[in-house]
């Protein structure tokens, strides 16, 4: 069996170049890192290393270890933090998965009020776009789509409709209307803020071609953040979900799309695994309240 100590210190060796760099990395010797790697070597029969000058080089198979021993790292770590917080008598867990419009439109919201209520809950966030195999979270914020099939044991909730709107440089002739059809963007520079492959790019292409155009995206910035950027330095404009649009940069100006608009529609699934699990219980209540009554809690 693998020592979990030993693929730890491997890894660092990997990461660090040398014995010596990960030694200094793991307040360890060099000696005591040397005795780790031949005792996974006896462990493993494999060439885990080559040497070049004064540091090591890893072989094909340490990187092909290395690399799948991230998910396994992960849990492992994961476990130690559960152990930590069960000795210190914190029980109550929770683990919550967002997107990236949720993580700044919600959760800092969220997480505050949580806090307030349960200060002994353990709080995990994860960022769910950002795929974790064999990990679930309690409360998983998700945007529907054929990628996020309801998995067995978990309850669908929905959560709302996002519309999508566009966003424009200020000086920009159609930012002189409140409504702006998708129509009146057919000649336009666009600016992207997803990847070409995801559910939120492929509602708005498809919204397009139903205009009867093709949108001429000149730049690439597969976050809204960035495309809010480009945006505000008059590369272009871009059409994102109203929950990213937010925070808008000097300069900016978002308008409303007319009807038919792309829609993205947000749900929550919970996770239900036989007992009840009180704090994700409430966590869906906060955020419904807080989708609910937007500006009660913008202050």
């Amino acid at each position: 069996m693998l020592d979990v100590n030993r693929i730890r210190v491997f890894r660092s060796v990997v990461a660090s170049g040398s014995v010596v760099a990960a030694a200094d990395n793991l307040r360890m010797t060099s000696s005591a890192v040397s005795q780790h790697l031949q005792a996974l070597h006896r462990e493993t029969g494999l060439t885990l290393f080559t040497r070049q000058g004064r540091g090591l080089v890893p072989t094909e198979a340490a990187l092909v270890l290395a690399e799948q021993s991230d998910d396994v790292m992960a849990q492992w770590g994961r476990l130690e933090h559960i152990v930590e917080d069960l000795a210190a008598g914190r029980v109550d867990r929770l683990t919550i998965g967002y997107f990236a419009s949720a993580g700044s439109a919600w959760m800092p919201a969220l997480v505050k009020r949580l806090r307030a209520e349960l200060p002994d809950l353990v709080l995990e966030l994860v960022l769910n776009e950002v795929t974790q195999r064999g990990f679930h979270p309690d409360l998983n914020l998700v945007i529907d789509s054929p990628e996020y099939p309801v998995l067995p044991g978990h309850r669908r909730v929905e959560l709302t409709r996002d519309p999508f709107v566009v966003v424009l440089p200020e000086r920009h002739p159609l930012a002189e209307q409140q409504v702006v059809a998708l129509e009146e963007l057919r000649r336009e520079t666009w600016v992207s803020n997803d990847f070409p492959r995801s559910h939120g790019h492929q509602l708005v292409v498809a919204a397009c071609t139903a205009a009867g155009f093709r949108p001429r995206f000149s730049v690439q910035s597969q976050d809204h953040h960035t495309a809010l950027g480009f945006v505000a330095a008059g590369v272009g404009v871009s059409v994102l979900p109203r929950l990213a649009a937010v925070g808008l940069p000097a300069g900016v100006v978002r308008r409303e799309l007319a009807e038919p608009r792309p829609v993205r529609h947000l749900v929550a699934l919970l996770r239900e695994l036989g007992a009840p699990h009180p704090p994700a219980e409430r966590a869906l209540a906060i955020l419904r309240d807080l989708i609910a009554h937007p500006s009660a809690h913008s202050r």
